[in-house]
């Protein structure tokens, strides 16, 4: 099963019967936008004073929104050059958000991480390693959505690269669920993000590097 599969599936089964709601309801796009915003805000809250389980849960309710705004838009026939911005400036605020975060959470007196592997005195499996990756992979995220907004402006559609915004939001959401009873699952899931988005950052900037000139 593919990407283009899955994005069927969640069409058919999630993102249609929602925007029907949604706009039986008298929502505009934009409003569902800032609403997805509000909820993972709330979300990051709860996850800083370390209640994961329903902090994770709303987190992936509010970037799951992110599938709905654009099919209302279209549904209305109010899709938006500026609805397309706003979209993607929440998308960033909404990840900077969670992973602020987890960064006050690692730094706080509340972290109960134990350091069971250590190199160098480093210990992975700590609350220092845990601000270090919720830093490393906040900026890995960023900068591939830059790549591909930045190519955009340059007439490339560059959207391709195995860790894109959907796949960081189920990987992140999953991991802060599961984190209510194995704190150390979030420290395993930021690392191989922060990998997985150093190497679509490459894969990136190779296929803007073949089409550009």
């Amino acid at each position: 099963m593919n990407r283009k599969s899955i994005r069927a599936i969640l069409a058919k089964y999630y993102e249609v019967p929602l925007v029907n709601f949604f706009d039986s309801l008298g929502f505009s796009p934009n409003g569902i936008t800032i609403l997805g915003f509000v909820i993972t805000a709330g979300a990051g809250i709860l996850i800083a004073c370390q209640y994961f389980l329903i902090g994770g849960l709303l987190m992936l309710g509010g970037g799951a929104l992110d599938l709905i705004d654009g099919g209302l838009a279209r549904r209305k026939g109010k899709a938006s050059k500026f609805g397309a911005f706003l979209d993607s400036v929440i998308d960033r605020f909404q990840e900077g958000v969670v992973l602020l975060a987890l960064l006050y959470y690692f730094s706080s007196s509340g972290c109960t991480l134990v350091e069971t592997v250590r190199w160098d005195g480093f210990g992975f499996f700590s609350c220092r390693a845990g601000v270090i990756l919720a830093y490393i992979t906040f900026m890995a995220s960023v900068m591939v959505s830059y790549l591909r907004a930045r190519a955009e402006g340059l007439g490339i559609k560059c959207d391709i690269g195995i860790m894109t915004r959907p796949e960081r939001v189920a990987a992140i959401g999953i991991a802060i669920c599961i984190s209510e009873w194995i704190p150390e699952t979030i420290l395993v899931v930021l690392f191989l993000i922060t990998l997985l988005c150093f190497f679509t950052t490459i894969q990136r900037i190779a296929y803007s590097w073949r089409n550009l000139d």
